[in-house]
C-alpha cells in the first residue's frame, strides 16, 4: 500500500510540476447534455474529466454533497469515481464531517475503510474528541477547516479573543498537537492570501488545502508567495473553474485547457523556488 504522506505529496508535486487539486463538484444540473443519456451521468462526466486532467494534477477532491443528493445512484457514482482515480493521486472526500466520538468513528470508517479515500475534510467546532477518531487512522489525512473562503467566514472565524488572536488561529494552534504533520492538513481559502504569511508562523510545516482559485477569484501567485514552505506545502483546488469550462461535447478538452493553464502557472512558480 502506498503511504501518501508529506514526503510522497512533495515528490508528486515536484515530479509533476503541479500542486493542483481538481474538485469534482459534479452538479448534475450543470452537466453537459452529451453525458445525460448515460446510465450514470455523473460517473461518465467524472471519468472524462479525470482522463483529461490526471497528468496535470496531484489530487482530486470529491464534494460529497453533489453525490449524496442523488441517493443510491450518487453514492455509486462517488465510489466508482474513487475507484477510477489513479493511485498516483491523493483522493480527498470533501465531506466536512465532525460529530461526537462514536459517530465520527463511523464517518472515518465509511470514508477511509469502506470508500478507501486518502483524506477527509472535517469541521473542528465540536473539539478534540470529535476529530480523534479520524486521526486514529495514522496513514490517512484529516483536513481541518481553519480559514474558509466563503463570505460568512467572518461570522466566527475572525472573532478575536482578549489577546487579539482570531478564532481560526486558535484552531491552528490547538489542533496541530492532536496529530502529526503527516496526518493533519488545513483548509485555508485562497481569497485570503494575505493571511497565509501569519498562518505559516503558526503552522510552518503543514500542508494546506487552498480552495478559491478560479471561479472564486483567488490569486495563485499570492497564495504561493505567502503560503509555500520547504515541501511546497500547498494543494490548490479549482472545481467549477475547471470542470465546467464548457457545457458542450468538448467539455473534457475544455477542462484540460483550464487545468493546463493553472498547471503551467504552477510550474513557473515552482521553478522560481525549487
Amino acid at each position: 500500500m502506498i503511504v501518501k504522506n508529506k514526503a510522497w505529496l512533495a515528490e508528486q508535486i515536484l515530479s509533476k510540476r503541479s500542486f493542483l487539486c481538481v474538485g469534482l463538484d459534479s452538479d448534475i444540473s450543470r452537466l453537459p447534455s452529451s453525458v445525460l443519456s448515460s446510465d450514470n451521468p455523473v460517473l461518465t462526466f467524472n471519468k472524462h474529466i479525470i482522463d483529461h486532467t490526471k497528468d496535470l494534477c496531484v489530487a482530486y477532491k470529491i464534494n460529497t454533497a453533489f453525490y449524496e443528493s442523488l441517493g443510491v445512484k450518487g453514492w455509486e457514482a462517488f465510489q466508482a469515481t474513487v475507484n477510477y482515480i489513479p493511485s498516483t493521486h491523493l483522493i480527498i472526500a470533501d465531506a466536512k464531517r465532525g460529530d461526537i466520538g462514536n459517530t465520527s468513528l463511523q464517518y472515518a470508517k465509511a470514508f477511509f475503510e469502506e470508500a478507501q479515500c486518502d483524506a477527509i475534510t472535517v469541521a473542528p467546532y465540536m473539539g478534540e474528541d470529535s476529530l480523534k477518531p479520524f486521526l486514529s487512522f495514522e496513514e490517512k489525512w484529516t483536513i481541518i477547516l481553519a480559514l474558509t473562503s466563503n463570505k460568512g467566514s467572518k461570522d466566527f472565524q475572525m472573532i478575536e479573543d482578549t489577546e487579539g488572536i482570531p478564532l481560526y488561529n486558535q484552531v491552528l494552534e490547538r489542533t496541530q498537537s492532536w496529530g502529526t504533520e503527516d496526518q493533519i492538513m488545513y483548509v485555508v481559502g485562497a481569497t485570503k492570501p494575505e493571511y497565509l504569511s501569519e498562518i505559516r508562523k503558526t503552522i510552518p510545516n503543514h500542508f494546506l488545502l487552498v480552495p478559491g482559485v478560479g471561479a472564486q477569484g483567488g490569486d495563485l501567485e499570492k497564495v504561493f508567495n505567502h503560503g509555500a514552505n520547504a515541501d511546497v506545502g500547498l494543494l490548490v483546488n479549482s472545481s467549477r473553474g475547471i470542470i465546467f469550462s464548457s457545457s458542450k461535447p468538448d467539455f473534457a478538452q475544455a477542462a484540460r485547457t483550464s487545468a493546463l493553464r493553472l498547471q503551467s502557472a504552477m510550474q513557473r512558480l515552482l521553478e522560481s523556488k525549487f
